[in-house]
């Protein structure tokens, strides 16, 4: 294959695992995942580079002594427990998967850089400040949705209007995902537990004012 069939192959590839990021990353935006369009686009296009680096690299084998793969091999491995990590757990919430992914793209280009494959890493490496950048906030744009957080309200009583209840919280952004109730006959108090995805910025003051003309409302809590 000569040099411009290959490089024009380097960014067919690379351009498919883009796409095929992006759309497996709205499907999760969409259904409110933790994992969203910036890692799965980072993960798909570094795995393309690797797969272009790993043919690449048999090739060279293939012609001189050694096995360039077997180190190769042993990053890939290594960095998954760097990669991992990077991944907290944060209340209901789970923070760094876009790192880890980031680290994992990180040495896929130093990989490919060390092979001499300047032009894939350079097309990868861009396209990966592209996406970090700008679909940052197209998610904020079109999925504001993003943390999981608890929605605690206590009632006096058992008059409590749920459908009400459900339409304050979906008209303030929250995005509803499980909900429990629980009942004391002995202190006569209804107590209501949503967990919800909530806006990055809600004004939880006008909600609880809102919550207030769902029944006898005692304590409104909104927690991580």
């Amino acid at each position: 294959m000569s040099t411009g069939n290959f490089y024009l192959d380097c960014v067919v590839r690379i351009s498919a695992g883009f796409f095929c990021g992006l759309l497996l990353g709205l499907e999760r935006k969409k259904r409110q995942h933790t994992v969203g369009l910036r890692t799965l686009i980072l993960i798909s296009m570094s795995c393309s580079l690797m797969g272009i680096l790993s043919g690449y690299a048999a090739t060279v084998s293939a012609a001189h002594s050694g096995d360039p793969t077997r180190i190769m091999a042993g990053v890939v491995t290594g960095i998954g427990f760097l990669g991992g990590g990077a991944i907290m757990r944060q209340g209901l919430n789970i923070r760094g998967l876009t790192s880890a992914a980031v680290i994992w793209t990180a040495a896929a280009l130093g990989l490919a850089c060390g092979a001499g494959l300047f032009l894939p890493a350079g097309i990868v490496l861009a396209a990966g400040i592209v996406s970090l950048v700008m679909f940052e906030k197209v998610e904020w744009r079109f999925f504001p949705a993003e943390k999981t957080k608890t929605i605690r309200l206590e009632y006096s009583g058992s008059s409590v209007n749920l459908e009400l209840v459900k339409e304050v919280l979906v008209s303030s952004g929250f995005v509803m995902r499980d909900m429990n109730l629980s009942r004391s006959f002995e202190k006569d108090r209804t107590v209501l537990e949503y967990f919800v995805k909530s806006p990055s910025s809600v004004d939880s003051l006008s909600v609880c004012k809102r919550l207030e003309n769902t029944g006898v409302l005692l304590n409104f809590t909104l927690s991580d």
